[in-house]
């Protein structure tokens, strides 16, 4: 019973270790407890935490502001205990631990609930800054301080704000946060708010805040909405600049809201009236009007008839003439022309446009002023190998055909008598001005070069048989003479025979001699012969002189028949 009344020493070292843990094992170390100050003096705190010995800590720890520690004997306060004992035989304490230690907690608890924390941005490190968050030390990258680059941070340091902690590791004791993502949470919230005061076709105020090559961003009250470059105006503008500045403040339609992606398209032309209305009545086809060229391209050039209504000349309706040729090389930007309008599609917004419709067609002046048979001069701008190309008034070129250009020589030879660049005289045969082509004739023009009328004398009628010299045979048919240097004409392919197999050209050879009837003459009174006629007229004269397949004999039989008659 005395024992148990009066417990030993090794009992109530016991009962101390079971309640505490043992002290000389550490118990203590490495915790968080709770202290009671027992004195103040020396610029410290003396600190009873319930172990053998009592500890010292500055009160630097604890101050509040610069002369205020807010301590009193008596209080109580959490420190962290570092050691049990030290060489001085006094607890090694501290309070800036045990705060650090509570904010880790603390911490750790909103960084799992994914909830802001407050801190203080109090230094600089390579890569970005240090945080205070009441006690632990964070990192905050340099990119992670704003949405947009901060050249100078000297107005974020040792403010009270909020951050967002990406990533934390308590036993390397890591902390990394971010001040830009808390921005860009509250900006989304921000724009949100916004937006649902918003709506398409809302016509509202704003200032341009940045300008680029696709258009400018317009600030609408704290949020931006797109004002692309082709919604400004309804005319050509090539850079954003040239009708707005940053810093203005301009009156905008909202076209379009994105609620996903938070984006607004902003107009301007919408505001001003269409000018292709009633386009189709005020530009009818065929009307002539002045423009200015607005931009060149590789396959036209675009005409501004007025502001917002642009047509497109295409390369192929520039010139009469200059073929194959960069629209840059005809006109010029700027340069006022008179056009003619061809086309007109309302719907898809397109005008076409003829530059050389608003001119003369040179074919047609050429052939008002040089009919047929005209007597011209020019240069010879090409020789071809079946021709020579001369160049005419009007810019235009005609083609002698080699058959054309001299009496009694093969078309090669009269080909080798001319030179590129050459001045030379001859006479209009033909103008075709749909199809833009002048045939003209040398040979025509030569003292006593035969006619139509043919070598001999004897008049070429329609219908007259004559002797033909095959001088080229061609796909299409063959190029003949009449006698040595008689007239020239032509047998088309159809006409090379009656039956199908005879309509072959490569069945003649140039200087064979075959007969063929005069069917016409064509515009530059050139003969058109036909073997095909011919026949079909012999084979009528035979019938009618020795008999008629009426009567039961054939056709081979009155062949035959006059044949023999012939020969007799």
């Amino acid at each position: 019973m005395a024992s148990t009344a009066n417990p030993t020493r090794s009992d109530f070292e016991a009962l101390l270790n079971e309640q505490l843990g043992n002290a000389d094992d550490g118990g203590f170390e490495g915790r968080v407890v709770k202290g009671t100050v027992t004195a103040i003096e020396g610029g410290a705190a003396t600190i009873d935490v319930g172990l053998k010995s009592e500890g010292r800590i500055d009160l630097k720890e604890f101050m509040r502001g610069e002369d205020d520690h807010g301590l009193s004997v008596g209080d109580e306060v959490e420190v962290y205990v570092d050691r049990v004992e030290n060489a001085d035989g006094e607890a090694m304490l501290s309070r800036d631990r045990a705060r650090r230690e509570a904010a880790w907690d603390k911490l750790e608890s909103e960084f799992g609930e994914g909830k802001r924390v407050d801190g203080r941005i109090f230094g600089r490190v390579k890569g970005g800054f240090t945080v205070d968050l009441d006690g632990a030390v964070a990192f905050l990258p340099g990119s992670q301080v704003d949405i947009r680059p901060v050249r100078d941070v000297t107005p974020l340091m040792d403010m009270p704000q909020p951050f967002q902690i990406l990533k934390m590791d308590r036993r390397r004791g890591n902390i990394v946060v971010s001040r830009r993502a808390v921005l860009e949470e509250t900006r989304a919230e921000q724009r949100s708010e916004l937006i649902n005061d918003l709506a398409e076709g809302q016509v509202i105020d704003g200032v341009v805040k940045n300008i680029t090559d696709y258009g400018a961003f317009v600030d609408l009250g704290g949020i931006d909405g797109l004002l692309h470059v082709t919604d400004m105006s309804y005319k050509r503008v090539n850079h954003p600049s040239e009708i707005i500045n940053i810093g203005d403040t301009v009156t905008v339609q909202i076209i379009r809201i994105n609620a996903e992606t938070q984006r607004i398209s902003l107009g301007m032309k919408q505001l001003e009236s269409d000018p292709w209305d009633g386009v189709s009545a005020k530009y009818p086809v065929g009307m002539k009007l002045s423009g200015n060229v607005t931009n060149i391209t590789e396959y036209g050039a675009f005409v501004e008839l007025e502001a917002g209504i642009e047509g497109l000349v295409h390369v192929s309706e520039m010139s009469w003439t200059k073929k194959n040729v960069h629209p840059g090389k005809i006109v010029s930007t700027s340069q006022e022309v008179d056009v003619v309008v061809l086309e007109v599609d309302s719907d898809k917004r397109r005008i076409s446009l003829g530059l050389k419709q608003a001119q003369g067609n040179p074919w047609e002046e050429f052939a008002d002023a040089h009919p047929v048979g005209s007597k011209v001069s020019g240069e010879v701008k090409n020789a071809t190998e079946f021709g020579l190309f001369i160049g005419l008034d009007g810019d235009v070129d005609g083609m002698v055909h080699m058959s054309d250009i001299a009496w009694g020589i093969s078309g090669e030879d009269a080909l080798a008598l001319h030179r590129k660049g050459e001045q030379v005289e001859a006479v209009v045969l033909d103008v075709d001005t749909d199809k833009e082509r002048i045939s003209l004739g040398m040979k025509q023009l030569e003292k006593g070069a035969p006619s139509a009328e043919g070598a001999t004398g004897d008049a070429l009628r329609r219908g007259s048989i004559v002797t033909v010299t095959v001088l080229e045979v061609r796909d299409g048919g063959l190029e003949v003479q009449v006698g040595e240097d008689g007239a020239t004409g032509f047998i088309k392919r159809s006409d090379l025979g009656r039956d199908r197999d005879e309509q072959r050209p490569d069945r003649f050879q140039t200087g064979q001699k075959v007969d063929a009837m005069v069917t016409g003459f064509d515009r530059s009174k050139k003969p058109n012969f036909s073997i095909k006629a011919y026949q079909i007229s012999e084979e009528k004269q035979a019938v009618e002189q020795y008999g008629s397949s009426a009567s039961g004999a054939s056709l081979g039989d009155i062949l035959g028949e006059a044949l023999k008659k012939s020969d007799g």
